[in-house]
């Protein structure tokens, strides 16, 4: 068997997909994209494909090494979300040509089901205790919020003292057997994410997410005397990315993306060495459908995995969801807080090739929004 093609789909809300096809009619559906640069991503896919291209599909390690170390430069975001998508596609053939799911190839599930979260609030968060109420009331056991809007360096701590009301009226309204979430983002910097984690500690939360952007690592020391988990890793795309951030002992839960850190490959690795700095493991997934099928079928053989993140009625989803361009739409049935292991084969899922095909629109061009400050100077969003 050989790879013969490959086809890319740029379809909204801002999700692009990947087609490899085989000589032999087996394709895999993978999804590299980093959210706002996906021509850039689609770029690095069509040059890629010339590592793979006439190539046995099945050989997915020796096709990752040759795409990761056949480039003098490698690593980033881009890179590496090219590599993704790529690989979680190649797992989709090898699971279909074996008529198995991905995680039987990856040592068999350690879970018949997995904890999901959902999002409330939006990227300013708002009215969040309604928000989760909803949430709840449809079956879910958790939920996470951004924390804060537009915050300086140094600000006003009233802007901390709503996030604390907002989490205290959430609270309020679930009650303590339920878990939440606050993601700072990174909008925060050091001083003042040291003093919100400390205003957040008598609210029993599940994590801390971002306290710092990525490449502030090293500010997390001055946060570890807080008594809530920290997370990280959305926005770290390999295991040498992570290696610094465990061995230093930094973080209590680790986020890697299956669209950004090197696909199922490269993330079974990052989960296994998490495992042995007793490091938990969240996926990060607010993308679409075969990103989180990928984080799936590798939360059934990661047994320090504890939950899911998934983009059903996230905020970013305005013009189409999660279930949208899938046939199989049962195979995301949550219940009880839970989704159960997709058991087709190769990753679970079944694209709707038609849709995807008339939704595909290279004028899609969703970006984040730039932030300023009250003075001006540009913000984190």
């Amino acid at each position: 068997m050989k790879i013969c093609d490959l086809k890319l789909f740029k379809v909204p809300p801002r999700w692009l997909f990947l087609k490899i096809i085989t000589d032999e009619g087996i394709s895999g559906w993978g999804e590299p994209i980093v959210e706002g640069r996906a021509d850039t991503v689609r770029a690095a896919v069509e040059e890629l494909s010339e590592y793979i291209v006439g190539e046995n599909p099945l050989q997915i390690e020796d096709l990752w090494q040759k795409m990761y170390r056949g480039g003098f430069y490698r690593g980033g975001p881009i890179l590496m979300s090219a590599i993704s998508g790529i690989d979680q596609a190649l797992w989709d053939i090898k699971g279909k040509f074996y008529q198995t799911p991905v995680y039987e190839l990856l040592g068999g599930k350690t879970r018949n089901k997995i904890e999901v979260y959902s999002w409330i609030g939006g990227d300013r968060p708002n009215d969040v205790a309604n928000y989760a109420k909803n949430r709840k009331n449809l079956g879910f056991k958790a939920v996470k919020m951004n924390a804060t809007d537009e915050i300086r360096y140094i600000d006003n701590f009233s802007k901390l003292d709503s996030v604390i009301k907002r989490v205290a009226a959430v609270r309020s309204e679930v009650g303590n057997d339920f878990k939440i979430a606050i993601d700072f983002h990174g909008r925060l910097h050091k001083a003042m994410a040291r003093v919100l984690a400390k205003k957040l500690e008598p609210y029993d939360l599940m994590f801390i997410e971002e306290p710092v952007l990525s490449e502030n690592y090293e500010a997390i020391k001055d946060l570890r005397n807080c008594a809530i988990p920290i997370a990280l890793g959305e926005r770290l795309f390999s295991r040498w990315d992570y290696k610094h951030i465990m061995c230093e002992g930094l973080v209590d839960i680790i986020q890697p993306d299956l669209s950004h850190a090197g696909g199922i490959s490269e993330t079974k690795k990052i989960a296994t060495m998490a495992e042995s700095f007793d490091i938990a493991v969240a996926p990060h997934a607010p993308l679409g459908p075969i990103n989180l099928a990928a984080a799936l079928q590798l939360d059934a053989c990661t047994p320090n995995a504890f939950i899911q993140e998934q983009s059903l009625n996230m905020h970013y989803n305005e013009t189409n969801d999660l279930l949208d361009y899938i046939k199989n739409k049962e195979v995301f049935n949550y219940k009880d807080g839970f989704v159960d292991i997709p058991e087709g084969p190769g990753l679970g899922i079944e694209i709707d090739e038609e849709k995807v095909t008339a939704m595909s629109d290279e004028n899609i061009n969703w970006k984040n929004p730039i932030w300023r400050n009250e003075d001006g100077t540009i913000t984190e969003w």
